[in-house]
C-alpha cells in the first residue's frame, strides 16, 4: 500500500504560519523554519503583553487618582481606605476617569467621604 503524505493538511499547516508572519523583514517572511521561530515568539510576546497591558493601566489609574486626591489634601491610600469604609464601590478606571474628565464630581467625592 502506498504511503499517504496527506499534502493538503500539511500545507494548510505552513500556509498558516507564513500567514502569521507576514509583514515580518527577509526570510523571516516566507522562510517556514525561520517564520516558525519567529512566529512561536511573537505569540509569546504577545501573550506577556497582554498581562503587562493590565499593570500597566492600573498603574496609570493610580497616579491620576493619587494627583487629584493630593490636590485636595489627602493621600492615594488615605482616599482609597475612606471610600472602602463608607461602601462607595468605584474601581479605580471609573475614579481615574472622574478625575481626569469631571473634576467638580470628583471634589464631591472626595468631601462625601472626608
Amino acid at each position: 500500500m502506498p504511503r499517504s503524505k496527506n499534502a493538503v493538511a500539511s500545507r494548510a499547516r505552513r500556509k498558516k504560519i507564513l500567514d502569521q508572519a507576514k509583514g515580518f523583514y527577509g526570510k523571516r517572511k516566507n522562510v517556514y523554519t525561520v517564520a516558525k521561530n519567529i512566529v512561536e515568539k511573537g505569540l509569546t510576546y504577545s501573550y506577556v503583553g497582554r498581562k503587562l497591558k493590565k499593570r500597566e493601566y492600573r498603574q496609570l489609574w493610580i497616579a491620576r487618582i493619587n494627583a487629584a486626591v493630593r490636590a485636595e489634601g489627602m493621600t492615594y491610600s488615605q482616599f482609597i481606605n475612606k471610600l472602602n469604609i463608607k461602601g462607595i464601590e468605584l474601581n479605580r478606571k471609573v475614579l481615574a476617569d472622574l478625575a481626569m474628565n469631571e473634576p467638580e464630581s470628583f471634589k464631591a467625592l472626595i468631601n462625601q467621604v472626608k
